[in-house]
């Protein structure tokens, strides 16, 4: 897992790398992904280095969800037809680059792409899980 200083996204940050910077204020910096999903598949992230959704406060992820809402809302008047809003959140989840970000994925009606395919729960299983998640919060 690379540090801060060897973080690709803190280098495009800096302005070491460069990179296709659609949006930036003073906490967030959004940049086109170079293996898009779709064109204009752009990728949200805290100026500062986090590593994922777990580590990042909750005031800096804020800033990161109304950015990603001003890049969809980009998207859509350029004609898409919705988006996709993706974090992944440790390898196990797909994370590649481990510092915080959100995908914001334009999508097309007639784009070809799959939405993930969900399963149903086991007799009983549904409760149990909702169990396990509130005695978490405790």
């Amino acid at each position: 897992m690379a540090g801060m200083s060897d973080c690709i996204f803190c280098k495009i940050v800096a302005g070491k790398i460069p990179a296709e910077k659609v949006y930036e204020d003073e906490y967030t910096f959004a940049f086109l992904d170079l293996n898009p999903v779709n064109p204009g598949h752009t990728l949200v992230l805290p100026k500062k280095h986090f590593l994922n959704i777990f580590d990042t406060p909750e005031e800096t992820l804020s800033h990161v969800v109304i950015t990603a809402k001003k890049v969809a809302t980009a998207l859509k008047k350029t004609g898409c037809d919705g988006v996709n809003i993706v974090s992944n959140n440790g390898g196990i989840s797909g994370q590649i680059v481990f510092h915080a970000h959100i995908h914001v994925i334009p999508r097309l009606a007639d784009d070809g792409r799959e939405q993930w395919h969900g399963k149903p729960y086991a007799e009983g299983e549904m409760q149990q899980t909702g169990e396990k998640i509130r005695n978490a919060f405790i």
